[in-house]
């Protein structure tokens, strides 16, 4: 494992722990987490302990015609019952993800420092959201990271039944629109796997990332 210094520098990501743990250290300056996310590399650590940088050996994504609607998503989105939002309360939306319970985790990983750091790159059209409204309220959503035409998805929310789902969805649909190549969603989970994500090597991820830079 690699201690990060004050330079601008992060290890190959040939260099991950089989658990995928890269380095440790540094800081969460945009600088340092633009660098991190074009080179295959993402901030996941728990309150009190240093930064830890992330590559790991199989990357969770979703090719965008893989995508899996179910018929039941698909009457929500006919019945237009929610409204959708891009990228119009993002320091809301991280906000939410950092406080929503989630099954195995006893805290969060969105720290303060975390949510003013994405916040951030936020205001320099780096991160993006994508917010659910229900009634004026909002119930869901998500944020990530734009590199190019890879989008890495960070966190997502949901207050009330489907809301992440159709933020998901739709986020979707926007970068195909968009012409983006793939959603990076970082690391295996069930959830993203019944939406149609799957792993793809490390090596054929960042050779999609690659080709970005």
């Amino acid at each position: 494992m690699y201690p990060i210094s004050d330079d601008l520098y992060f290890p190959p990501v040939s260099n991950a722990s089989s658990e995928g743990l890269l380095a440790f250290g540094g800081d969460l300056s945009s600088e340092r987490l633009l660098l991190a996310y074009k080179s295959g590399i993402f901030p996941w650590f728990n309150q009190g302990e240093p930064i830890l940088w992330w590559a790991p050996k199989s990357r969770m994504v979703l090719f965008f015609n893989e995508l899996i609607v179910s018929k039941s998503m698909r009457n929500i989105l006919n019945r237009n019952t929610f409204k959708v939002t891009f990228n119009q309360d993002f320091r809301a939306v991280i906000s939410n993800c950092s406080g929503i319970k989630r099954a195995g985790q006893q805290g969060t990983w969105i720290s303060q420092d975390m949510i003013e750091a994405y916040c951030k790159l936020n205001e320099l059209g780096i991160a993006k959201s994508v917010e659910v409204w229900q009634n004026e309220e909002l119930v869901g959503g998500l944020y990530g990271i734009e590199l190019g035409t890879v989008f890495c998805g960070e966190s997502m929310f949901s207050k009330v039944s489907n809301a992440s789902k159709l933020a998901f969805i739709t986020l979707v649909d926007h970068l195909k629109s968009e012409n983006f190549k793939i959603l990076d969603c970082q690391v295996y989970n069930d959830h993203l796997a019944s939406l149609g994500c799957r792993e793809i090597d490390r090596d054929d991820f960042m050779k999609l990332l690659n080709a970005e830079f």
